[in-house]
């Protein structure tokens, strides 16, 4: 399969500026193409993953990328489908994201080996060294006002205002389209599909300055089933660094993705053929209670993102979780599984009494209550019930002298911090 078939099998075309013409470029030999990435962040997140993928397959194919991240463009700030300014970041806090951002890009695109060995760029080499007067002059006179006010990034905001600053946004983007065609022959952009008026800008830059053609591939901004969008704007967002989204909260991420989407993500997010991903749909939708493509996607992403390690001890603390074998883990492992479930940090002036221990900690609401979720068998701890109403916490209780997990039912979790 044509490696451009294949990504629309995939669902991963949204649009393109002349798929005629790309195809034939695709098809005629080697292009080298890029993908800009603005450090508005330390990470990037799953919604980027897209993309970063889609450069992939497309190296892959025998394709050259560049990566771009944006030190110039990052302290700027992209008004695309943002209600508001940015707030500006200091160049200190961006070089810094450059570097993390660079860091989590060379995971996944090949940068070592091949006549097709991904490239890392970082548009702040080219506009550290242009003067605003040659900016106005080489670069604004080619776009008017007209055009750049048509562009959808712009038009939503003039209504409750946008900077200059930000308003010469899409100007930059299309520079470095420019500037990267002009040093390394680069003819495709690839972004998401929000992008698209600031990917145009690069190639009507190209066609007006150069007379050259430039190609554009837009991927769908990726929804679920109810519309809801991946992406840190929509405060859910799930970090592709492991300090900020552990493993385990990615693994529970992809693992409770809806019935309706897992197959298409699989088709999105994983290097599964499509031959594979088909014959997992035909299981699934047989047993759809196994949920084997969301184990699927879970396996893979995570492995994909993290490693073979990492996804083995979401695993575990999966399962461990689940069957009540709390022991087995590690204070680490927990601190992972149980982040953001309540947790209490014993004191000096404690009970260690359980019953007392359950109501200080505001676990439960009153000691009789307390009492008798304890004689019903309702508590557990560390994964073993405990139903002596006399029970006290030991040194036997902490986990690696750091914590103890307390359970009430099947599924309602408490940690004592030590």
């Amino acid at each position: 399969m044509h490696i451009f078939d294949e990504l629309k099998a995939r669902g991963l075309i949204f649009q393109t500026t002349d798929e005629e013409a790309l195809i034939k470029a695709l098809t005629e030999g080697q292009i080298s193409y890029y993908t800009g990435y603005d450090p508005t962040a330390d990470s990037l997140h799953v919604g980027h993953l897209v993309a970063i993928l889609m450069n992939r397959r497309l190296q892959l194919a025998g394709h050259k990328p560049y990566a771009l991240v944006g030190g110039a463009t990052g302290l700027i700030g992209d008004p695309s489908f943002k209600d508001s300014e940015r707030n500006l970041q200091t160049k200190e806090t961006v070089d810094g994201w450059v570097e993390k951002i660079q860091n989590q890009l060379s995971r996944f695109l090949d940068f070592e080996t091949g006549d097709n060995k991904a490239e890392m760029v970082n548009n702040y080499d080219w506009f550290n060294s242009i003067s605003f007067i040659d900016f106005l002059r080489d670069v604004g006179k080619y776009f008017t006002v007209n055009y750049m006010m048509s562009k959808d990034s712009v038009k939503k905001r003039i209504e409750t205002g946008i900077s200059y600053t930000e308003f010469a946004y899409q100007i930059m983007q299309g520079y470095d389209f420019y500037e990267l065609n002009d040093k390394h022959n680069v003819v495709l952009q690839v972004g998401g599909s929000d992008q698209w008026g600031n990917m145009t800008a690069g190639t009507e830059l190209l066609r007006r300055k150069a007379d050259k053609t430039g190609h554009v591939i837009t991927v769908p901004l990726i929804t679920d089933a109810t519309g809801k969008k991946f992406g840190k704007s929509e405060g859910n967002a799930v970090w592709l660094d492991a300090n900020r989204t552990s493993p385990y909260e990615m693994y529970q991420f992809w693992m409770n993705v809806m019935d309706a989407d897992a197959v298409r993500f699989l088709k999105i997010f994983t290097f599964l053929s499509l031959e594979e991903i088909e014959a997992i749909r035909i299981a699934f939708e047989a047993a759809p209670h196994e949920r084997l493509a969301q184990k699927t996607l879970a396996r893979e992403v995570v492995t994909l993102v993290h490693g073979e390690a990492a996804y083995q001890e979401a695993l575990q603390i999966t399962e461990a979780l689940f069957s009540g074998h709390i022991k087995t883990l590690s204070a680490n492992a927990l601190k992972q599984g149980l982040k953001g479930v309540p947790n209490y940090a014993i004191t000096d002036k404690d009970s260690l009494h359980l019953v007392d221990i359950l109501v200080q900690a505001g676990f439960i609401s009153s000691k009789r209550q307390a009492r008798e979720d304890v004689t019903n068998g309702a508590i557990y701890v560390n994964g073993e019930r405990v139903q002596d109403l006399d029970y006290t916490l030991s040194a036997d209780d902490k986990l690696d002298g750091q914590l103890t997990v307390i359970r009430r039912g099947k599924k309602k979790y408490f940690v004592l911090t030590y």
